[in-house]
């Protein structure tokens, strides 16, 4: 049997994640169907909501593994715990259209999988991070213009706003655990080069944040337009340092949206579209003149994105709490080559909820990525080795991975997710070889 096959067969063999939740019941059965493991706290939280206060513990376990190929095989555990506040200020203070939003994070366990073991530039498990209590988000949202416009400040995560997946892989609905497929890797071009002179330039992508304002207005109910600008150099500790310079620049985000039957009423299937493009007005070095070891450098840099997320296929109505059905989703990002590390990349997939009788909240997906290294570095490799021979034996060229998981919602409040992965030239040489990888995570929410 294989590992995916014998997934399939505890899934099949677990409790509903969603059943009658009435007095007739059976006490195990309204445990496993309630929201969070801990219920209410004794009623705590649900006062506390009708207050305005809500709050969330959401718990991470990850075991990944690399069977073959990359750079060694072996295994680790990674664990994340997420710490999340809301509060409303119509229910606290009487006044609408506020929201405060406190998000902290700790990851422990043995950390860099994917840079020991695999090579790769995607990296095969969604929390492999550095170890460390960190500040995720602290934002204020205010909504205003009958709700239509929103501004919203603070720390913020870049990828908590754009290029976000609505169906396929959001935060709330995690479906594949690559980290390709949560937040695209050609956008992490505004991180340094290694082996290039240092600059002042990251990205705030989660599990970071950084110092940032957005404004976002509806249009129209279904088309949107947002900007934001965020610090240019992130703080990767633990996310409280604050320091606005103007050496470390500005990291700039556009986006427009298109959002296709929305409404419960629409006939159609619902979908979304994301066109947009990032600038990061950090200096940053020349790809060819640096490895000729004389750098030059381009004023800031910059790429682009399109994204589409939509539903191809319902098995029942909109009113279907668990929208079983198909999702289909691609993606296309593309950058220059003279100043960045990645100058394309495509990846789409498609994921199927409910496949299974009797297990409408499971899902499952597969999912593919192709990314394109930068000409321009591949081309001055050539160049050197002209020169030198040997001295780049193995010349960049592309990424790439697949992806097939399943994700068992075994308790409306605790998941187990597998995930067989093939990263393909981990690095974006022939460094290493082809990899295996295998996921096995785990949620809860309590």
């Amino acid at each position: 049997m294989t590992i995916l096959g014998f997934c399939l067969l505890v899934s099949a063999m677990g409790m509903p994640a969603r059943a009658d939740n009435s007095a007739e019941s059976s006490a195990l059965m309204r445990f496993m169907t309630q929201d969070y493991l801990l219920g209410t706290w004794g009623g705590l939280r649900t006062d506390l909501s009708q207050r305005g206060v809500d709050f969330e513990f959401f718990y991470i376990a990850s075991n990944p593994h690399n069977l073959s190929g990359g750079i060694k095989t072996g295994t680790a555990y990674e664990g994340a715990l997420l710490m999340l506040l809301d509060l409303d200020s119509q229910k606290l203070a009487g006044y609408e259209g506020g929201h405060l939003h406190v998000a902290g994070v700790t990851l422990h366990g043995q950390d860099h999988f994917s840079d020991e073991h695999i090579g790769d530039l995607n990296k095969v498990n969604l929390i492999d991070f550095p170890n460390a209590w960190r500040l995720w988000e602290l934002w204020y949202e205010q909504k205003f213009w009958n709700d239509r416009a929103a501004i919203k400040f603070g720390q913020l995560a870049v990828d908590q706003d754009f290029i976000a997946a609505e169906y396929y892989n959001s935060l709330a609905s995690i479906n594949f655990l690559n980290q390709t497929f949560f937040y695209p890797t050609l956008a992490f071009n505004v991180y340094d080069i290694p082996g290039f002179p240092l600059g002042n330039h990251a990205l705030a992508s989660s599990p970071y944040g950084a110092p940032g304002i957005r404004l976002k207005v509806n249009v129209t109910e279904d088309l949107y337009v947002q900007a934001a600008a965020y610090d240019g150099l992130p703080d990767q500790q633990n996310g409280v340092r604050i320091n606005l310079n103007e050496d470390e620049g500005a990291l700039l985000y556009f986006e427009l949206g298109y959002r296709l039957n929305q409404g419960k009423e629409d006939p159609g299937l619902p979908g979304n579209y994301k066109l947009g493009g990032f600038y990061h007005t950090d200096d940053f070095a020349d790809n060819r003149s640096t490895l000729f070891g004389a750098p030059t450098f381009h004023s800031g840099t910059y790429g682009g994105y399109f994204l589409v997320d939509q539903f191809l296929y319902l098995e029942n109505d909109k009113a279907d709490p668990a929208r079983q059905g198909l999702v289909g989703f691609f993606r296309l990002t593309g950058a220059p080559p003279d100043r960045n590390l990645t100058q394309f990349g495509v990846d789409g997939g498609l994921v199927y909820k409910g496949l299974l009788p009797t297990r409408d909240w499971d899902s499952i997906g597969i999912a593919g990525s192709y990314l394109q290294m930068s000409d321009d570095i591949r081309q001055a490799q050539r160049d050197v080795n002209a020169i030198f021979p040997g001295t780049f034996p193995f010349l960049v060229d592309y990424e790439a991975v697949l992806e097939v998981s399943y994700k068992a919602q075994m308790t409306a409040w605790w998941t187990l997710h597998t995930s067989v992965q093939r990263p393909m030239h981990p690095g974006g040489t022939g460094a290493f070889d082809d990899a295996w990888a295998f996921v096995l995570a785990s949620t809860i929410r309590f």
